[in-house]
């Protein structure tokens, strides 16, 4: 997969895709990264990539020329037309979906805006817009740079186990929170590792797995239920667990279960 990001501060991708998961991908070939610096596209001596809004207000406006001519110029050295993704406050919510659905694209582009804005006609070149949240930041680095990585992780390959992305929270054809984990010791300040994960039984500790991920999901994101078809046992399994929170019993969803009780 290649990923190209046009943006004004290529500077800023450097140190985010230099370490870990992100940066072995790129050694063995599995992702290709790059920048490119939209000023160097603008028309006049001064590189001017912004102006002032029509009508006036406050703030300066991305002007389209320059970042016209920088998907052209990627376009005219591809065969296929690369699929363009604008930054934006105003569009939709990125999701772990969303990331399954572009990890199957061989070329993104990220248009990373800044200022208070783009021209309008800059939308036009784009097939998705995408924001990471209901908040507006200086510009859109930031915010290609947590997709592009959520989309990376995704391609064959990338990680160690090919099952692992299938078990974070949001994956699977569920989509819920993943359930709690534990390592090594199994005791440590007095919170003791569930005694169900020590019992060697599979069936027990994948049913054990399965009823804290809809614990879980439904104190911290009871949304995420309403799109699923639950047993009669789940449900009143989830509903005697919030009736024993709401009255001050321990909430061992949030604990992942350190009693022989959580069996």
């Amino acid at each position: 997969m290649l990923i190209q990001f046009l943006t004004l501060f290529p500077s800023m991708f450097d140190s985010p895709f230099a370490h870990s998961i992100i940066k072995r991908a790129q050694d063995n070939g599995l992702v290709k990264l790059e920048t490119i610096n939209f000023r160097a596209y603008a028309e006049d001596r001064h590189a001017t990539v912004d102006d002032t809004p029509y009508g006036g207000g406050p703030g300066m406006i991305l002007k389209p020329e320059p970042i016209f001519k920088a998907v052209e110029a990627i376009e005219a050295q591809v065969a296929t037309k690369p699929y363009i993704i604008l930054t934006s406050p105003q569009g939709e919510t990125f999701h772990q979906g969303i990331a399954v659905e572009l990890s199957a694209q061989p070329h993104l582009v990220f248009v990373c805006g800044h200022y208070e804005g783009y021209d309008e006609r800059i939308r036009t070149l784009a097939d998705r817009e995408l924001s990471i949240g209901d908040y507006v930041l200086t510009g859109g680095e930031l915010p290609a740079m947590v997709m592009a990585e959520a989309i990376i992780r995704l391609l064959p390959g990338v990680l160690g186990d090919p099952d692992a992305a299938q078990l974070d929270s949001f994956s699977g054809p569920e989509g819920i929170l993943d359930y709690p984990q534990y390592t090594k010791p199994a005791e440590f300040r007095g919170l003791k590792v569930p005694a169900i994960l020590l019992s060697g039984d599979h069936g027990k500790i994948a049913q054990w797995r399965r009823q804290q991920a809809l614990l879980r999901t439904a104190r911290r994101r009871p949304d995420l239920l309403a799109q699923l078809e639950l047993t009669a046992e789940e449900l009143e399994m989830i509903e005697n667990n919030r009736l024993a929170y709401e009255d001050g019993q321990p909430d061992f969803v949030l604990k992942g279960g350190n009693s022989d009780e959580s069996d």
